[in-house]
């Protein structure tokens, strides 16, 4: 693989190259400095979610310009989906803590694993735009979910 910006982005600076579970890397990759952005900077799950919609079309880009270097439609290397599809999970997120953490990796991944209506058809779009729409609307099924579960905590917490 020739390693370039693009390559570097799309394998979010070499994580997708995990020998094992790269897409699961890729998420823990993307809430490292998600986590450091709240702790230190005081960013909220929607500073978090707007990064991960800013990263969106760079992240197609890159996933576009690796996956024809490698010849592949969707190779297991390029994390960035991933990257994109957890920051916007987080935008679902009333308050950051090591349980919304879990909870919105556990969310994103189950809903990148299953694909849900529509969300496997966007696999079918071409290029870069098929790599990460599908991984961007998992995250916000996932969002809406995790918003839903704080909803729920704020109305029955004692």
């Amino acid at each position: 693989m020739r390693v370039n910006v693009a390559t570097s982005v799309a394998t979010w600076f070499g994580t997708g190259l995990s020998p094992v579970a790269p897409g699961t890397a890729g998420s823990i990759a993307a809430l490292v400095p998600a986590i450091l952005a709240a702790r230190t900077l005081g960013w909220s799950g929607r500073d978090i979610g707007a990064c991960g919609v800013a990263l969106f079309l760079p992240a197609v880009w890159a996933a576009d310009v690796a996956a024809k270097q490698a010849g592949l439609k969707d190779p297991g290397f390029i994390v960035v989906d991933e990257v994109v599809g957890q920051c916007v999970t987080l935008f679902g997120a009333s308050k950051l803590n090591w349980q919304t953490w879990a909870c919105a990796f556990v969310l994103f991944r189950a809903f990148d694993i299953w694909k849900p209506f529509p969300i496997r058809r966007l696999e079918h779009l071409p290029g870069g735009w098929g790599i990460v729409a599908d991984d961007a609307a998992a995250g916000v099924y996932a969002a809406l979910v995790l918003c839903f579960i704080g909803w729920l905590q704020s109305r029955f917490t004692v």
